[in-house]
């Protein structure tokens, strides 16, 4: 690959402080390229030129308001891959409520300041309350006029995790969360959104989301949910690469948690929504790659989907509506593999 010359000694020197060598970036470059379908030369000529010191970074406003800040930790201890570090040192976070060190009035006047300049990205954390404005108020007003007084001026938003992208957990709650398009909608504010759903939001779909709109100036491409293709589009089923999928098929259901032969069979009796679930949890996994729910005597919870966290209860049984919807398409033969 021709990537002498695209790769400025400048930058390579930035990657030396932080630990990547040429060869680290190159192999990111190359699986990056793979992912959204791009050549190699291409993505990395797009993504050297996003990452030099030189280039104006997007300015980003993250804020949040019904949540746990989960997402804002799930990304924080992100590990690997160290590119995508780099990639958010590289990024104008002008605000951030949990990680920024400065606060109060200081705090606030950038925030101001950003949103009377406009052209930012806003990554927003949390449902916004429809019930009642008081479940979320900052400095003075209510979280709502925070959130649609910076929505106005973004070029676009990014619903981080399941509460910002549906409602999530305080949809369930006496505030009755809404998600961001709700509220967009309802404030009549006309912007593209992206869901990364998913409690909380997995760093490598919110990084590489980032990536591909630095890289290439527009959205990824989004499936019905309104979320990006290439981590939960319709080829993405989450049952299709379940290790426990071969005793699904034979009716082989886990009911004693004790019984060391059942140790690895299917979830589903004590809950499991894997069937209905389009995500590549099982392929990409959590914690660096280390496991996942199903890895780890967990279940899928569905918690990227927009029926999570009140139309997926109760979690662990099988009497939700899902879980009756799935034994019905089971029954049906829905889920019968391909033997051509």
């Amino acid at each position: 690959m021709r990537e002498r010359g695209i790769i400025s000694k400048e930058l390579l020197d930035s990657f030396e402080l932080q630990g990547i060598n040429r060869r680290d970036f190159l192999k990111y470059c190359a699986a990056t390229a793979a992912l959204f379908g791009l050549s190699e030369l291409e993505v990395t000529t797009k993504l050297a030129y996003a990452l030099e010191p030189t280039s104006k970074k997007p300015p980003v406003l993250w804020l949040e308001g019904l949540a746990c800040a989960g997402c804002t930790i799930s990304l924080a201890q992100s590990l690997y891959p160290p590119v995508a570090s780099l990639i958010l040192d590289k990024i104008s976070l002008r605000s951030h409520w949990t990680l920024m060190a400065g606060a109060g009035e200081v705090a606030e006047d950038v925030l101001n300041a950003t949103i009377k300049q406009g052209g930012y990205i806003l990554i927003f954390e949390g449902a916004i309350p429809s019930a009642d404005d008081r479940f979320w108020t900052h400095a003075g007003a209510t979280g709502r006029h925070h959130f649609e007084e910076a929505a106005k001026k973004a070029t676009s938003v990014i619903a981080v995790g399941a509460c910002s992208a549906y409602g999530g957990i305080p949809r369930a709650t006496p505030s009755k969360g809404i998600s961001v398009s709700e509220a967009l909608k309802n404030a009549k504010i006309k912007k593209p959104v992206i869901n990364i759903s998913t409690c909380p939001v997995h760093p490598d779909h919110l990084v590489g989301t980032i990536l591909y709109v630095l890289m290439t100036g527009k959205i990824p491409e989004l499936d019905s949910n309104g979320r990006p293709a290439m981590y939960f589009g319709d080829n993405r089923l989450l049952h299709d690469n379940c290790r426990r999928r071969a005793h699904f098929d034979a009716g082989e259901f886990l009911n004693d948690w004790n019984d060391p032969k059942q140790k690895d069979w299917c979830l589903f009796q004590k809950g499991c929504k894997g069937p209905l679930v389009h995500i590549d949890c099982a392929i990409r996994r959590w914690n660096d790659g280390i496991n996942f729910c199903l890895d780890c005597g967990g279940l899928c919870q569905a918690c990227g989907d927009p029926g999570f966290y009140d139309k997926m209860t109760p979690l662990y049984t099988a009497e939700s509506e899902a879980s009756r919807r799935i034994w019905a398409m089971r029954e049906a033969g829905q889920f019968s593999r391909d033997e051509s």
